[in-house]
């Protein structure tokens, strides 16, 4: 966190001993039995658990320390196309899109097509695109084994609207702490463009069954950008 933390490391590292003692001995942490709420096997379950504690930590600690949020571009690529997109072959399941600028589209999962289907027949969705081979991605930060590694966030669709608002959409069959963490990425990420201006309105969402997508394309298809 040092080249965004704006503060001394003596103020970061006071904080990060206040957060970690009042988030430890705080009820947030479920210890399953009284068996493992010992004061070792507690500190041995912290442990092998400390990942998911420092993602916790760091968000907190981010969101106290954060003023605003400021995209940072792809210098060689600003403004990306489904035009630049290249032909490429597979041997997955596939069929012609009508909404779509791509030719076809590629489902990695029933999934998919199934949200294409939605899509395709919505009247409120203009065109969409499946962020396959497109090269829209978001660049995060994973925490874990001592160090940060940056990872590459994927949103399964891009939804234009006929009011102009463009949804980034997640399509998941079960959650996770790492797709929560993507979640809060791609959170940001859409509330940066928001502010920065100039690209129109983008909410975003996530479906986790396949009947919350009528739901979710109708709801982003007022005028409103939703929290």
């Amino acid at each position: 966190m040092a080249s965004d933390f704006k503060g001394s490391e003596e103020l970061l590292a006071a904080q990060l001993v206040r957060i970690v003692e009042e988030f430890i001995d705080s009820d947030v942490l479920e210890i399953p039995s009284l068996f493992h709420s010992d004061p070792l096997r507690r500190r041995i379950l912290i442990a092998l658990n400390i990942d998911l504690i420092v993602q916790h930590l760091m968000r907190s600690v981010d969101e106290q320390n954060r003023t605003n949020l400021t995209p940072i571009f792809d210098e060689e690529n600003l403004i990306g196309s489904t035009g630049q997109m290249r032909t490429w072959y597979t041997t997955k399941p596939n069929f012609p899109a009508v909404k779509s600028h791509i030719s076809h589209l590629v489902g990695d999962s029933s999934w998919e097509g199934h949200a294409a289907n939605v899509l395709e027949k919505s009247d409120s969705v203009l065109t969409y695109a499946n962020n396959n081979h497109l090269g829209f991605q978001i660049q995060y930060l994973c925490v874990g084994g001592g160090g940060g590694a940056r990872r590459r966030y994927l949103p399964g669709f891009l939804v234009k609207y006929a009011s102009g608002k463009m949804l980034a959409l997640e399509i998941k069959g079960s959650d996770s702490p790492q797709n929560k963490a993507k979640r809060d990425v791609l959170g940001e990420w859409v509330e940066a463009v928001n502010s920065v201006g100039g690209f129109g309105l983008w909410p975003w969402d996530v479906a986790f069954q396949p009947t919350e997508l009528q739901d979710i394309i109708a709801r982003h298809s007022t005028d409103r950008v939703e929290k």
